[in-house]
């Protein structure tokens, strides 16, 4: 049997290349996504396809409403998601907490299915600068992950696993396609439509298309509209 591995999945770009390097290095992935009160559920759709293709054994989809917390433009409605390029500092689409609260649930379902790995797909390199997307994020959660368990504390240490971190957007697109990631099902977009059709102009939008253009490889992105120059938009 396989050894089991928990992946977080999102139904973006990255997550997606997460899961297929998770089967490529040979673990049986269980898929975990969260409804959390995002703007849009359109992320969700993809991530069910995703994983549908993506060869996971279960997907599941916790839900935990944030937007009850807001503080990010991506929970709360009396922000705007920034459309004008990325900025110095941590934006307003930083959501408190996020990754520290999906990890932790994922750690507990990992316990539940005696895995002792689970994939993230955060980048420390072409990214919004999250505070919780940094490398000694990842050691700090493993570290404490290994005190906090029964099955650590009984020899069964886990692995948290970032196989992206340290990759540029391009590097992770070629990766994604040498492993057969079909990049059209996923949506990265802050403020994609109910169709997952992406406005072209958020950070998101901005580091995913600048990522296919180093790459040299099509974007396989549905906007609602062609971006105006490409070239432009995607300048800091």
């Amino acid at each position: 049997m396989l050894p089991k591995a928990v992946i977080l999945l999102s139904g973006g770009l990255d997550s997606a290349t997460c899961l297929a390097k998770a089967r490529q290095q040979g673990f049986a992935p269980y898929c975990l996504s969260f409804a959390y009160g995002q703007r849009h559920v359109a992320e969700l759709n993809a991530a069910q396809q995703v994983a549908l293709v993506g060869g996971a054994v279960e997907h599941r989809i916790l839900t935990l409403d944030l937007a009850q917390f807001g503080g990010s433009a991506l929970t709360d409605t009396g922000f705007d998601v920034p459309v004008d390029g990325l900025q110095k500092g941590i934006p307003v689409t930083y959501v408190p907490a996020r990754n520290t609260i999906m990890l932790s649930l994922a750690l507990a379902w990992a316990e539940v299915l005696k895995s002792r790995d689970i994939f993230v797909g955060v980048n420390a390199v072409d990214y919004s600068g999250y505070p919780d997307c940094r490398p000694e994020y990842i050691a700090a959660f493993e570290n404490m992950a290994n005190l906090a368990t029964k099955a650590a504390v009984e020899g069964d240490k886990l692995t948290l696993r970032a196989p992206l971190l340290r990759l540029a957007k391009a590097e992770i697109i070629r990766m994604g396609k040498a492993l057969g990631v079909d990049y059209s099902l996923t949506v990265s977009c802050y403020q994609a439509d109910s169709e997952g059709r992406a406005c072209g102009h958020c950070d998101s939008c901005r580091l995913r298309r600048a990522g296919f253009l180093e790459a040299g490889l099509p974007d396989p992105t549905r906007y609602r509209a062609p971006p105006e120059n490409a070239r432009k938009t995607f300048d800091n």
